[in-house]
C-alpha cells in the first residue's frame, strides 16, 4: 500500500520575505508547516544573511519553479570597500585590509563596466554543483575546484549611495548571477577589496514586492485563526499566488477536456493559434476571455507543430 503524503493539497504560490540570518531551506519548512502543506519548495536560495522575496511553492506548484530560478532578478545591495573577505560577504574572514581612496568619478567607469552581457565565474561560495557536490562544500573544507566563466546580463545598475568606504547599489540581474562576486570583482577593479555587507532581494520576475508576506505576519494569522476558533486555511490561503503566476508571460494555449485528458497522459494535442515553437501555458478553455479557464500546466511546441505536455498539474 502506498504511504498517505502527510498534509494539504495546497497548491500555489507564496512570497515571502525572507529574514536576515534564516537559511532559505529552513524559511521554506516553516513555510510548509505553517500552510500544513504537503509538498512545498522554494526557487533559488538566499545566503541567510540576506533579505527579501523568495518564492515559495506549494503542491503542485512546485512543478513550475524552475521557471522561476530561470528568470531574472533584482536586488539592492550595500558593499563595504577596503575589506576582501573569503566569501565577498560580512559572514566570511578577512582576507585582505586596504585603505579606501575611490573618488566618485571612479567608481562611476567601474560600475559601468559591470553593464551589459559580460562573463562572470560563480563564486566557491555557490550552491553550484562540481561532480554531484555543491561548491561551497568543497570551500569550506579549503579546496577550490575550477569553474567555468559563465555568461550573465546586468540589466540595470543604479548608484543610490556613496559616502566613503560605503556603496549602496540597486541591480537587475539575469539568471545566474551571483552578486558577491559582482562586488568581489569591483572592488578588485577598484584596487582596494570589498564585500557584500547587506543584500535584499527586491524582486523575481514581476512578481509584485507589495505581495510579500513574513514569517510574523504568518504566524499571526495562524493565532488568529485559533482565537476565532476558525480553520487557519481561510486566513492563510487567500496569501497564495495562483500557480500560473510561475510562468506569467508565456504564451497560452487552449484545448478542450479531451485534449487535456491525452495531455495528462502524456500525448502531443493540436491547439488553434499555438506559436511555432517554445513553451506555452495550457488552459481548458475557449480562450484567454474565458474567465473559467482551468490552468493545467505547461507544454512545449514539438516537432509536428503539436502541443507536448513538459508540467502538467494533477488534481
Amino acid at each position: 500500500m502506498a504511504k498517505r503524503r502527510k498534509g494539504r493539497a495546497i497548491n500555489g504560490v507564496l512570497l515571502l520575505d525572507k529574514p536576515h540570518g534564516l537559511s532559505s531551506n529552513h524559511a521554506l519548512q516553516t513555510v510548509k508547516r505553517i500552510y500544513f502543506a504537503q509538498k512545498a519548495g522554494h526557487t533559488g536560495a538566499l545566503d541567510p544573511l540576506a533579505t527579501g522575496m523568495l518564492p515559495i511553492c506549494l503542491g503542485e506548484g512546485t512543478k513550475f519553479s524552475q521557471f522561476l530560478l530561470d528568470t531574472d532578478k533584482t536586488y539592492q545591495v550595500a558593499a563595504k570597500l577596503g575589506i576582501r573577505t573569503t566569501t565577498s560577504d560580512s559572514g566570511g574572514e578577512v582576507v585582505s585590509e586596504k585603505s579606501v581612496e575611490v573618488s566618485s568619478e571612479q567608481l562611476t567607469v567601474a560600475l559601468d563596466s559591470f553593464r551589459g552581457t559580460t562573463k562572470q565565474v560563480p563564486s566557491m561560495y555557490s550552491a553550484l554543483k562540481y561532480q554531484g557536490k555543491p561548491l561551497y562544500k568543497y570551500a569550506r573544507e579549503g579546496i577550490e575546484v575550477p569553474r567555468e566563466a559563465r555568461d550573465i546580463t546586468v540589466f540595470s545598475l543604479e548608484l543610490l549611495g556613496f559616502e566613503h568606504d560605503e556603496v549602496e547599489l540597486k541591480i537587475h540581474v539575469s539568471k545566474g548571477t551571483y552578486i558577491r562576486t559582482i562586488i568581489d570583482d569591483l572592488g578588485e577593479l577598484l584596487g582596494c577589496g570589498a564585500h557584500v555587507a547587506d543584500l535584499r532581494r527586491l524582486a523575481v520576475g514581476n512578481y509584485p514586492i507589495d505581495k510579500m508576506v513574513t514569517l510574523p505576519q504568518l504566524e499571526a494569522l495562524l493565532e488568529q485563526a485559533q482565537a476565532q476558533d476558525i480553520t487557519p486555511s481561510e486566513l492563510l490561503d487567500p496569501l497564495l499566488l495562483p500557480m500560473q503566476s510561475a510562468v506569467e508571460g508565456m504564451p497560452s494555449v487552449y484545448v478542450d477536456d479531451m485534449s487535456a485528458n491525452f495531455l495528462r497522459h502524456g500525448n502531443p494535442v493540436q491547439a488553434y493559434k499555438a506559436p511555432i515553437d517554445g513553451s506555452v501555458q495550457v488552459y481548458i478553455g475557449e480562450d484567454d476571455n474565458d474567465k473559467a479557464a482551468e490552468f493545467i500546466g505547461v507544454g512545449f511546441i514539438d516537432d509536428d507543430g503539436q502541443v507536448a505536455p513538459k508540467r502538467i498539474v494533477v488534481i
